[in-house]
C-alpha cells in the first residue's frame, strides 16, 4: 500500500488548508489513519487519527477545535481540514496507515505546510 499526501502550501495565519491522504489500493485491513507533523529541529508529533470503521476521531491538544479529520471510504482517502492556522503549525505533515493497534505500517511522503505571520 502506498500513501499519497497532498494539499500543503503557504498560507497566512488565520487561514485554512485541507490535506488529503489517499491509499493506492483498497484494503479491508485498515485499522486507522493518522496525521503526524515534523517541524525543523523538532521530533515528529501526533496530530490526529481516525478509526477506519467507526470514524472515531482523536486530536492532539494543540490542534483540537481547529483541525478536523474525516474519511471517504469509497475513495480510500482521509482529509485533514486545518482552520485558524498558526505559525507554529508550520511543519511537514505525514499521513500513516495502521492495520492494527500496534502502530503504523505505511507512511506517506509528507507535504509541507507553511503558515506565515
Amino acid at each position: 500500500v502506498q500513501l499519497q499526501a497532498s494539499g500543503g502550501g503557504l498560507v497566512q495565519a488565520g487561514g485554512s488548508l485541507r490535506l488529503s491522504c489517499t491509499a493506492s489500493e483498497r484494503t479491508s485491513s485498515i485499522y486507522d489513519v493518522a496525521w503526524f507533523r515534523q517541524a525543523p529541529g523538532k521530533e515528529r508529533e501526533f496530530v490526529s487519527r481516525i478509526l477506519w470503521k467507526s470514524g472515531g476521531a482523536y486530536y492532539a491538544d494543540s490542534v483540537k477545535g481547529r483541525f478536523t479529520i474525516s474519511r471517504d471510504n469509497a475513495k480510500n482517502t482521509v482529509y485533514l481540514q486545518m482552520d485558524v492556522l498558526k505559525p507554529e503549525d508550520t511543519a511537514v505533515y505525514f499521513c500513516a496507515l495502521g492495520t492494527s493497534v500496534s502502530g503504523y505500517t505505511y507512511w506517506g511522503q509528507g507535504t509541507q505546510v507553511t503558515v506565515s505571520s
